[in-house]
Formats: structure tokens, C-alpha cells, sequence
């Protein structure tokens, strides 16, 4: 098991998830609302326009978000996490994880103050991460500014955003035993977990279609 991120959910789903996804978007419409963006609601999809991302697991997200709070409070890059130990352990992220996001918005928000299990980006520009017990996974993100935050990480990674997570290239630096000793391939794990948010935003956007994790 491990988190899956879909945009066109509703594409062929059981008619049980569907009624539930549906109201889902229907509190989400209410949350725009009221923070004041312009609405949005899923378009009606066909299954060529449906795609699914996996990441590396649920730890997969975590070691990106590593890298960002400590890009946003030091502005460098930490060292490569040790294969002994959490991204969930690191005293930083775990700081950040305690508290809710900030005003003015850090430049990371979208990417770290969301659920790792559920919930949603949706293809509407918002600064502020929407937080509220109603939301699906307690958080609200957008896609847009998902994208923007995880190309800002390719770019401090090194990583091109058009390589393909799948390949023997990405592969091979995520499974190595020992991280490499420059570039994005010191960080394996979380260039494949990148490239993954990347290709999910620039889709979302494009079939102007929501995120869900799953």
C-alpha cells in the first residue's frame, strides 16, 4: 500500500466512491466560496484523459517535504537522508508538521500542509492553503500552486523537469543503496517523488481536473 495520486477520479468509479467523491467536490465548492476564489468544478473526463501517479510509498512524499522546509528556513538543501532513518524524523519537519501554514504563506505550503492518505488539489490559483475540519484530509491545496512549489525544489535539485520518473535513469538513483555524490541524483527517492507531483500538477491544470490522493 502507498499513496497514489489520480486526477480524473470519477472516470469509470464504483457508483458507491462516486456519490462519495461527488460530495466531496460539492464541500469543495463551498470552501472556494467562501475564501473568496473563483469557482471551479471537475469536467466530465474520458478515460484517455485519466492518469494515475504512485510515489515511493507514503515516505515518498515525506522526503520532499524534507527538502522544502529546510530550503525555506536555511535556503539550502539538507544532506541525503540516511536509508536508517524517517523523513518524518527529521526535527525540522517534524516542527513544521505541528503548526498550521502561515500569513504571508511560506513558500512551500501547498506542497508540506496537505494530507499524506486524502484530499484534493483543484486547478484554481489561492496563496493560502485552505484549512478547515470540513475539507477532505483537514487541507485543501492548490494545483497551481503545487506546481510552482515543486518546480521551485527541481530547480534547487537540479532535476529536468521532463525526465521520466520511470526510467532506468530515476529508477536506478531512487533503489541505489549509497546516494550519489552530485546532482539530483543524491536524492533519488525524492527527485522520483518530484517528478511524480510535477506530471500530477501540470495535468490537473491542463484537464483542469482536481488531484485526489488516494
Amino acid at each position: 500500500m502507498g499513496l497514489n495520486m489520480v486526477v480524473g477520479v470519477l472516470v469509470d468509479a464504483e457508483d458507491d466512491y462516486t456519490e462519495m467523491v461527488r460530495a466531496d467536490f460539492a464541500t469543495i465548492g463551498e470552501l472556494l466560496e467562501r475564501a473568496g476564489t473563483r469557482q471551479w468544478a471537475e469536467p466530465d473526463l474520458v478515460e484517455a484523459d485519466v492518469a494515475e501517479f504512485e510515489m515511493w510509498g507514503y515516505s515518498g512524499l515525506h522526503t520532499v517535504r524534507r527538502l522544502a522546509v529546510h530550503l525555506a528556513a536555511g535556503g539550502r538543501l539538507p544532506e541525503p537522508l540516511d536509508k536508517a532513518r524517517r523523513a518524518t524524523d527529521d526535527p525540522l519537519l517534524s516542527k513544521v508538521y505541528k503548526t498550521l501554514p502561515g500569513d504571508p504563506p511560506g513558500p512551500f505550503d501547498h506542497l508540506i500542509h496537505h494530507s499524506d492518505c486524502e484530499g484534493y488539489y483543484v486547478p484554481v490559483d489561492f496563496a493560502h492553503v485552505i484549512v478547515d475540519k470540513k475539507a477532505p484530509g483537514g487541507y485543501l491545496g492548490s494545483s497551481v500552486r503545487l506546481l510552482a512549489e515543486t518546480r521551485r525544489l527541481a530547480e534547487d535539485l537540479g532535476l529536468p523537469e521532463d525526465l521520466d520518473p520511470h526510467s532506468e535513469e530515476v529508477f536506478g538513483a531512487a533503489d541505489a543503496e549509497e546516494p550519489a555524490t552530485r546532482g539530483w541524483q543524491r536524492y533519488g527517492i525524492e527527485s522520483y517523488a518530484c517528478l511524480q507531483l510535477l506530471r500530477a500538477a501540470k495535468l490537473s491544470l491542463a484537464a483542469g481536473a482536481a488531484i485526489a490522493f488516494t
